[in-house]
């Protein structure tokens, strides 16, 4: 109603205008009728006014879907009025709807393209680095050594990848079960146990037997191992240990993994979760991707639980996993 009363306010006056100069001429005329005029004038403005009504009864719809936004833009469609400026309206929304959709359905069939051959060449380059840590695992000889750690970097970049290709399909592929907290933490340290005696990085574990939570227990395999790397890598050479532990809170069960190494500075802190962020410490340690986090905090919240970051400088840092 407020839209169409504004665009009609200047119809209004031209129309006042426009009765009051007819007016005008009659009366310097010599027609000095007054009650002639005023009832003329009423008339002139009772016509307009059913001319309002009649207008705003064939456009309310019109005015209606103008004014209140639409929740989605199915609901901009699908609406005929009988007037020609709305019908007009309704034609052009519908089409621009059907491109709109025929543009997303091509986007969607490349994306999925493009997800599909990522997928199977990620599986394709495992192979033959498995053939590589084959060849080099029994191996005494220092440059075998140099291209087994390489091995294990390219391994770990390919399933970051994996599962950020898997990320924008997460509903299709998880399944939230009930899993063994230790089971699920020993894995990701056995999974790093190389990493950890390179790095001269100790991993201690503190999680009582019979701990359970509901959780994807391939998901959370990725983000401990996430987690587990970063620690690794920026705690590399310091001798000092990553401590992983759990305890209850109430009904929440609580994860925590904490590094003695580098820290985040403070300014980094509220940005660490971002994607491609790699802050202070991502120039020190080229390795850095600024993916991690932002991969880790998506699954978390996809899988509603919550998690917190606390690190200070020199100190180290503080990972805690809530499952709620």
């Amino acid at each position: 109603m407020k839209l169409f009363i504004r665009e009609h306010l200047p119809l209004l006056f031209f129309t006042l205008v426009q009765l009051l100069a007819v007016l005008a001429v009659f009366w310097f005329d010599g027609y000095d009728h007054p009650l002639t005029a005023v009832y003329a004038l009423f008339l002139g403005l009772f016509v307009f006014a059913g001319y309002l009504g009649l207008r705003y009864a064939t456009h309310r719809g019109f005015y209606a879907r103008l004014s209140r936004p639409v929740a989605s833009l199915a609901e901009s469609v699908h609406r005929h009025e009988p007037a020609p400026l709305p019908a007009a309206l309704s034609e052009l929304l519908e089409n621009q709807y059907r491109q709109y959709q025929n543009m997303l359905q091509s986007w969607e069939r490349k994306n999925e393209q493009y997800m599909t051959f990522l997928n199977q060449w990620i599986h394709q380059m495992k192979t033959p680095l498995s053939v590589i840590e084959m060849i080099t695992q029994d191996a005494g000889d220092e440059r075998m050594s140099s291209i087994s750690e390489e091995a294990d970097r390219l391994r770990r970049g390919l399933e970051m990848a994996l599962y950020a290709a898997r990320l924008g399909t997460f509903e299709q592929d998880f399944s939230v079960d009930d899993a063994d907290l230790k089971r699920l933490v020993s894995e990701a340290v056995h999974e790093y146990r190389r990493y950890f005696i390179r790095s001269h990085v100790y991993p201690e574990v503190r999680i009582d037997e019979g701990i359970s939570v509901r959780t994807d227990a391939k998901w959370m395999r990725f983000i401990l191992e996430q987690l587990l790397n970063n620690a690794i890598k920026y705690s590399a050479g310091s001798g000092q240990k990553v401590t992983i532990s759990a305890k209850k809170e109430q009904r929440d069960v609580v994860l925590e993994i904490k590094d003695r190494g580098v820290g985040i500075p403070k300014a980094d802190l509220p940005r660490v979760f971002r994607p491609f962020y790699t802050g202070e410490n991502g120039r020190r340690f080229k390795e850095s991707t600024g993916m991690g986090l932002y991969i880790v905090k998506e699954v978390i919240d996809k899988l509603h639980h919550g998690i917190e970051l606390e690190s200070a400088e020199g100190q180290g840092t503080l990972v805690r996993i809530r499952f709620r």
